[in-house]
């Protein structure tokens, strides 16, 4: 006896090409090129070069401030008085780094009231090796009237100008 065999039961097992669920090619190349632009478009919004370029602003901002802190805790201990084996700090901008015409701080202030002395994060001169062998980038002077301290960053980017006045 032959088995009653139709259509439906072969169905099963071979079903028509144009039921088969996927991707196109074109489909994946349209959706890879959507990506890519908005991919494109984001880092141009975001900038990669100007975000690293604050992020260096804001650290010298920082190393400024951390600079100020330690001269002023040097003249709270000597009864209002910058106290350095160097000499008092310069009144005309003056480079703070080891070297003629330059204002040699980290010994007035490391280890004692910093661990290091920090540096300017881009400037191509700029390190600390030691307290005889370093250069900050970083610019002080003190005015004669008003006997405040000021210390710049003149390695700023984007335009700006940093400078802390104490």
């Amino acid at each position: 006896m032959k088995p009653n065999l139709n259509k439906k039961d072969f169905e099963f097992f071979f079903k028509p090409l144009t039921k088969i669920n996927g991707l196109t090619l074109i489909e994946i190349v349209i959706t890879i090129g959507i990506i890519v632009l908005l991919a494109g478009t984001v880092i141009i919004i975001i900038n990669p070069a100007q975000q690293l370029a604050k992020s260096r602003n804001t650290q010298r901002q920082s190393d400024i401030n951390l600079i100020l802190n330690a001269i002023s805790q040097n003249m709270a201990d000597n009864r209002g008085i910058f106290n350095c084996v160097n000499g008092p700090i310069p009144t005309s901008s003056t480079k703070m780094a080891v070297g003629a015409g330059n204002y040699d701080i980290a010994a007035c202030l490391v280890p004692v009231y910093l661990d290091k002395l920090p540096f300017d994060p881009q400037a191509p001169d700029a390190y600390y090796a030691s307290t005889t062998d370093y250069n900050t980038g970083y610019f002080i002077y003190q005015s004669t009237t008003t006997n405040r301290v000021t210390i710049s960053a003149p390695s700023a980017e984007l335009n700006e100008i940093i400078s802390v006045t104490r």
